[in-house]
């Protein structure tokens, strides 16, 4: 949850957001830190309005989890349901990171909660995505709804959105390796960190993971009483020639494909379904169908047009990714043999810190040219050479996203051709910026 100073590019529609979050970066010397007695001193002093929401559907993972909350909310919409959803982090605006039941909150109530959250604190030490969770659990708990859906920030355990006693069931996306200056490079380490969220009782669901992640899964399920549904033991997701095939202790579901492309989706629709059905909500049948096949989630495997596409030649697509970790890059490469009819450039910027020659590794095979990038103003970006570097020298310098495609039209071979860009949450929000 870095990389929250306000950056020129990143202003909010209302000043008020900005000024208040600038004073709050100097409270606390550090950006992340996981430890939740801050943040319930605060709720406190708040009338603890985390224990006055609507049932909790609590995401946990390293990939996957904005998509696994997408499709849970698409799918409870089209139930008729009342849904609210915290995310992070935002792309274009921050406003985006708090949906109410009736739609993104607005810069004016958002400025107003965040207000209130400042006055309350008093100038005590916290962290600014604290502060952000308080906000949003002020507004939910103000917002009439049926269904709360938490995404968590980072880790589980200690994360700022697990002040949550009891929430109707939990989930846990793909976990790999992420986020090593606060959860560690060991995997089974990252896994007790997101089983963090799992609470007496209460249902848990997961999908595919490695078999030593599913232990630790399993080990902290038992030790708390919670019932955990893992897939391919307690669920199903199946494709078939025209859709996916669910499955679980509730029956069969016969579902189209999801809206967001690619075959790791299948595992995060599969996720939202599963939990939803644990949860105890009424949901008819029809609207998971209705649900997956109309959800949105931006900058993930998003097709892009305007100003940027007009740059490649007729006939190109031009696609755009927000997947930053070496999981992320597996998951990826899997859904690049299905563009194989037609050569794929890829565009790379990434974020200091991160694993890039890992990310790269399992898509190089699949490109037929890679080129490193930088936005001006994209926080922390890796520089070019550094991506370059990463990629075995196999990357050319591209500049920017436009330069790369202008230099892309210029010398790629006649024909149609597909351009991904991908490597960073922060490049999609300022591609996004220029569509």
């Amino acid at each position: 949850m870095a990389g929250l100073a306000i950056r020129e590019r990143e202003r909010s529609q209302d000043p008020r957001v900005d000024g208040i979050l600038e004073r709050l970066l100097s409270l606390y010397s550090r950006a992340i830190d996981l430890d939740m007695g801050r943040l319930l001193d605060l709720l406190g002093k708040l009338g603890n309005p985390h224990q006055r929401l609507a049932p909790v559907l609590h995401v946990a993972g390293t990939n996957g989890k904005g998509s696994t909350c997408a499709f849970a909310r698409a799918v409870a919409e089209a139930a008729g349901l009342r849904v609210q959803v915290y995310t992070s982090p935002h792309l274009i605006d921050f406003n985006e990171r708090i949906r109410l039941s009736n739609g993104l909150v607005s810069h004016r109530r958002l400025a107003d909660a965040l207000e209130l959250v400042e006055r309350v604190n008093g100038g005590a030490p916290i962290t600014v995505f604290e502060v952000i969770t308080a906000t949003a659990l002020v507004l939910f708990a103000e917002d009439p709804a049926d269904l709360c859906i938490l995404e968590v920030g980072l880790g589980g355990r200690g994360d700022a959105t697990n002040v949550i006693a009891r929430p109707a069931a939990c989930a846990i996306t793909s976990i790999s390796i992420d986020h090593r200056d606060f959860l560690g490079d060991s995997l089974t380490g990252i896994a007790a960190e997101k089983a963090g969220i799992i609470k007496p009782g209460v249902p848990v669901v997961t999908g595919a993971q490695r078999p030593e992640v599913l232990e630790v899964f399993a080990r902290i399920a038992a030790e708390r009483g919670a019932p955990l549904a893992m897939r391919d033991r307690d669920w199903r997701i199946t494709p078939t020639a025209d859709g996916l095939d669910f499955a679980d202790s509730h029956g069969c579901l016969s579902l189209p494909f999801p809206s967001l492309v690619g075959p790791h989706q299948y595992d995060n629709a599969g996720i939202a379904v599963a939990a939803l059905r644990a949860s105890g909500l009424m949901i008819p049948d029809r609207a998971f169908a209705t649900g997956l096949a109309h959800a949105e989630w931006a900058g993930r495997m998003q097709k892009l047009g305007g100003a940027l596409l007009s740059l490649l030649p007729g006939g190109w697509e031009l696609w755009l990714d927000g997947a930053h970790n070496p999981g992320a890059g597996v998951a990826l490469a899997q859904h690049l043999p299905g563009w194989a009819d037609r050569p794929l450039h890829l565009v790379i910027g990434m974020k200091q810190g991160k694993d890039a020659a890992e990310f790269l590794k399992p898509m190089l095979p699949f490109a037929a040219s890679v080129w490193a990038v930088a936005e001006p103003g994209q926080h922390l970006a890796l520089p070019v050479e550094d991506v370059i570097a990463a990629s075995g020298g196999v990357a050319r310098h591209g500049g920017t996203v436009a330069d790369a495609l202008r230099k892309l039209a210029t010398e790629a071979p006649a024909g149609p051709a597909r351009v991904l860009v991908c490597g960073s949450l922060y490049l999609a929000g300022a591609l996004l910026r220029q569509v």
